[in-house]
């Protein structure tokens, strides 16, 4: 099992203020899966999305990442954790506007004190992955807002993650681009067997992973399987 949540629950403030995030939920995934979280606003998805990402721990229950207790883990060891095995894409881009595509890539490789010409390389294919080959140089003011969010992608994979979490990827862009963004994360998946989990409000972007499940008032409601969206060729 890659990722195991047993009895998780995470509340936030105390006495009479206090608001379960979640509340005692299990949720097993295994590598490969392309996992979709859903629910209204305020239902514990993107809670239960940090927490699997190590951002967050519980309150209460274990989270466990390849076997291994991460609630036993000092706040170093998680950091460690997700640079070794965790890339993130989230809904606002976040890259450094004065840099081009390529630096921001090659970002989390500098914090690994990686060669810069192995820096270039690895930043490189990764653009080419999502396929941005040819914009490597241009600013993220020069590139449209599904390329950025391609640009954040070919980030979160560059350390070859094994796993990816995205939180509301295609929020900040139109239909058609958010279509292509889907397929970008959907050959991730299929062609490389990474393991994708994303939190969407977005019906037809769930559409894309093979499995989706529902929260509502910080409690698993449902967990369907079906077969995703094909990608296309």
């Amino acid at each position: 099992m890659l990722m195991s949540l047993h009895q998780v629950s995470k509340l936030y403030g105390e006495g009479e203020s206090e608001v379960a995030a979640l509340r005692e939920i299990d949720l097993d995934i295994d590598a490969g899966e392309f996992v979709v979280l859903m629910g209204p606003s305020g239902s514990g998805k993107s809670t239960c999305l940090n927490i699997l990402g190590c951002l967050d721990v519980p309150t209460h229950g274990e989270y466990r990442f390849l076997d291994v207790p991460t609630t036993q883990l000092d706040n170093d060891q998680r950091a460690r954790l997700r640079r070794g095995f965790l890339g993130f894409v989230f809904q606002g881009f976040n890259l450094l506007p004065r840099t081009s595509a390529l630096e921001n890539v090659e970002l989390p490789l500098m914090y690994r004190g990686v060669r810069a010409r192995a820096r270039r390389e690895r930043a490189m294919a990764a653009l080419a992955q999502v396929g941005l080959s040819g914009r490597e140089h241009h600013a993220p003011s020069q590139l449209s807002g599904g390329q950025q969010q391609r640009v954040a992608i070919a980030r979160a994979l560059v350390t070859d993650p094994a796993v990816v979490l995205a939180d509301e990827p295609t929020g900040n862009v139109d239909t058609a681009r958010g279509r292509e963004i889907m397929e970008v994360l959907a050959r991730l998946n299929h062609e490389r067997g990474i393991t994708i989990v994303m939190v969407t409000h977005e019906a037809e972007m769930a559409l894309y992973g093979g499995r989706v499940i529902r929260f509502l008032d910080g409690r698993i409601v449902s967990d369907t399987r079906q077969t995703p969206l094909g990608v296309a060729a």
